[in-house]
């Protein structure tokens, strides 16, 4: 049987005290009311999130129908990056891909987004933001990637459509939203950092601004005052004072989208804006978050569920508390925004690529789920053999290939040659070293492209002396492939290198309990 309000109330009463009335005292209405109000609190979060009685169930009904769902990887299946590993307690990491959508789709997006010329054409992932979770719940990094970041983007289908999106190389980031949709973002996201994603969540511009309004605002702060906006018609269109400002509605938009009159003017400057937001926006929602406001609560939920594009594993109230619940077990203070690493492309092209050695540096830490705030100790789990068996040494074909070139280094002539012969001599007798362009590899890793060449991928590192960590799947390959790297450039005996894990200074961390953040205006936008 499903109980109203006022039918528990009343089954509360009479169960305390067997069915009499209870005698008032001094004091006695203003609790009981108190008391009211947190029920009341209690059963709307009930029928909002678990859906468990008579009308409330209509209405989680009526939530769940708000969630938009779409698929949450379009590449292939072999180009999947391999699940997270658990911890010695069993614990699971979680990655979750955050994307801000630019789709002037509706007339409130385009209203809000403007440049008409891109009225209802493919949207682009203007905001990107990978959310990992650790395994112990201890601890959360968050990594941005630049929206002008050219990289290689994987073949992606569309669900509906059945359209193959072909592999692209050196594609801006940002497109990958319009090759069938977030999943390819997820897929391309895979590709580059060899994480595996679990979930994505969605917000286009008509969210960002409903949510900013449903929590009341989100502090940000300017040292100095700033107009986005020149003679040429660039910029967002934001006006603040110098100092802290509560924006909310279209100003939180205008906030996100700020390049011009952000330190350098680049899209740099707007993910370290769009980081400062970000972490005022727990801070807000942590410090002022309520349950005795009924109406508050319904409004949030709302809110929540109209703006969010997820991934079917989030497509349920349910689901989207069960993560919240997860998410609010990390404080504050172990909270890590940071920026993909990144180098200009040249001198005159302002678009950026993955900072060799940086980015998969800090990739690595994140797939090893290693704090990035250099808290707490390494969650060290041993590489798992595989249980392909590995074939025999001599039927084992190895393509060794030279990438010890370094920035500052020339390659090793001859180098794959001298490792083939090392093979050679091991009884591997399908070992050749081939000539390719000039490759560059901080460390020496072996690749296999499918799971049944995965034991003899790893045969051959043992031979060598090679950590299984440095076994690597990639569809890059199409067999087995040994890469020298610049941490072999001499000798016939393998030492592996001592791993440092500590975040990359390029990586612009930025603590989630730091308040005293605050934008640096360009001189040209000030008024």
């Amino acid at each position: 049987m499903s109980l109203t309000p006022r039918d528990r109330d009343a089954t509360t009463e009479h169960g305390r005290h067997g069915g009499g009335r209870r005698r008032k005292g001094p004091g006695v209405d203003g609790k009981r009311r108190r008391r009211r109000v947190l029920r009341w609190a209690a059963i709307v979060l009930a029928v909002v999130i678990l859906g468990t009685a008579g009308a409330g169930y209509l209405y989680y009904q009526h939530l769940n129908a708000n969630i938009k769902k779409d698929a949450l990887n379009l590449g292939d299946a072999k180009d999947r990056a391999a699940e997270s590993k658990a911890n010695a307690a069993g614990q699971t990491p979680l990655n979750i891909l955050l994307i801000g959508s630019d789709a002037r789709d509706s007339k409130e997006n385009q209203k809000l987004g403007g440049a008409k010329d891109t009225f209802n054409t493919a949207p682009r992932a203007d905001v990107q933001m990978l959310l990992h979770l650790s395994a112990d719940r201890s601890n959360m990094s968050v990594v941005s990637m630049p929206r002008d970041t050219r990289l290689d983007m994987p073949k992606c289908t569309d669900p509906d459509s059945g359209k193959v999106y072909q592999a692209t190389t050196f594609t801006m980031t940002n497109d990958s939203l319009g090759r069938g949709g977030p999943g390819c973002t997820v897929a391309t996201w895979e590709k580059l950092t060899d994480i595996h994603i679990d979930h994505f969540m969605m917000i286009d511009f008509s969210g960002v601004v409903s949510m900013a309004d449903a929590i009341g605002g989100v502090p940000v702060c300017v040292d100095a005052n700033v107009y986005s906006k020149d003679s040429r018609g660039h910029g967002s269109g934001l006006k603040l004072k110098r100092g802290t400002t509560y924006v909310k509605g279209v100003q939180a938009l205008q906030w996100l989208r700020t390049r011009y009159g952000f330190e350098d003017n680049t899209d740099i400057a707007r993910a370290k804006a769009q980081h400062q937001y970000m972490n005022a926006m727990v801070r807000q929602l942590r410090e002022n978050a309520t349950l005795s406001n009924p109406g508050k609560l319904q409004s949030l939920a709302e809110t929540a569920t109209k703006a969010l594009t997820v991934d079917d594993g989030l497509g349920t109230v349910a689901k989207l508390y069960d993560l919240s619940k997860e998410l609010r077990k990390v404080p504050t203070k172990r909270i890590t925004m940071t920026t993909m690493p990144w180098q200009y492309i040249s001198a005159t092209d302002g678009r950026v690529v993955p900072k060799p050695g940086d980015a998969a540096k800090l990739f690595r830490l994140v797939r090893d789920d290693i704090a990035l705030d250099g808290k707490g100790q390494k969650k060290t789990t041993p590489a798992k053999a595989s249980s392909d068996p590995a074939a025999a040494d001599d039927k084992i074909a190895v393509q060794v290939e030279n990438g010890t070139r370094t920035e500052t280094r020339a390659p090793v002539g001859g180098r794959a040659n001298t490792v083939a012969q090392l093979l050679l001599g091991k009884g591997f007798t399908q070992a050749v070293a081939v000539r390719s362009a000039a490759l560059s590899e901080a460390t020496t890793v072996i690749r296999y492209p499918s799971a049944d060449l995965e034991g003899d991928a790893q045969r051959v590192a043992k031979a060598l002396g090679i950590p299984v960590s440095a076994v690597k799947k990639s569809t890059d390959v199409s067999g087995i492939t040994l890469v020298v790297g610049a941490d072999w450039r001499t000798g016939t005996k393998y030492t592996a290198p001592k791993e440092d894990d500590s975040t990359p200074d390029s990586a612009q961390v930025i603590n989630g309990s730091d308040k005293k953040q605050c934008m640096h205006v360009n001189p040209g936008y000030t008024w």
